[in-house]
C-alpha cells in the first residue's frame, strides 16, 4: 500500500472515530443506559465505503464508552463489551460490503446479542434478556437500519470523493 494511501486511511479512521465520539457524547442522555438510542451507530454502514471505518468505529465506541464511564453513565463492561460489539458489527459490515443492503445487519445483530448481557450484569437490569434484546434491537434498527441506510444512500450519491482510493 502506498504511503499516501495509508495516511489517507489513518486520517479517515480518526475522523470516523471523532465523529462517532462527538455524536455519542453530545447526545449522552440517550446514548447510555438501559434503554438507549445511539445516533452514532448510523456510522456503522461506513465499512461499505472504506476499511478505515472498522478501526474508526471501534476506537470511536471505545472512547465514547470510556468518556461515558468518566461521566458516570457507563461502566467498564460497557467499555469492553460494548466496544467489542461495535468491532464485530463493523467487521461484519466490511465482509458484507458487496451486498449493500446487508451491511446494516452485523451491527444490529452483534449489539442485539451482546449489549443485553452488558445491561444485565453491568447495570443490574432486572428485565429479561429477551426484553433487552428487543429494546436494543429496536434502537439499532432505527439507528443503523434507518439512519444508517439514509447515510449510505446519501454518501453513495454524493460522497464518492470522500472515500476514493480507500477500498482494499
Amino acid at each position: 500500500m502506498r504511503e499516501d494511501k495509508k495516511i489517507h486511511q489513518l486520517v479517515q479512521g480518526a475522523m470516523i472515530a471523532a465523529i462517532y465520539t462527538a455524536l455519542t457524547v453530545s447526545l449522552a442522555p440517550i446514548s447510555f443506559g438501559v434503554i438507549q438510542f445511539r445516533v452514532s451507530e448510523a456510522l456503522c454502514v461506513l465499512p461499505f465505503f472504506t476499511p478505515a471505518a472498522v478501526p474508526g468505529l471501534f476506537i470511536g465506541c471505545l472512547l465514547s464508552n470510556f468518556m461515558g464511564m468518566l461521566m458516570g453513565t457507563a461502566v467498564i463492561l460497557d467499555v469492553v463489551f460494548g466496544s467489542l460489539a461495535t468491532l464485530i458489527g463493523a467487521l461484519g459490515s466490511w465482509y458484507l460490503r458487496k451486498h449493500k443492503w446487508m451491511v446494516c445487519l452485523p451491527p444490529i445483530i452483534s449489539n442485539m446479542v451482546i449489549i443485553p448481557w452488558v445491561l444485565r450484569y453491568a447495570y443490574g437490569a432486572e428485565e429479561m434478556i429477551l426484553f433487552s434484546m428487543v429494546t436494543v434491537g429496536i434502537g439499532e434498527i432505527l439507528a443503523v437500519g434507518v439512519l444508517g441506510n439514509c447515510l449510505l444512500m446519501i454518501l453513495e450519491r454524493y460522497g464518492q470523493k470522500i472515500f476514493r482510493n480507500c477500498t482494499a
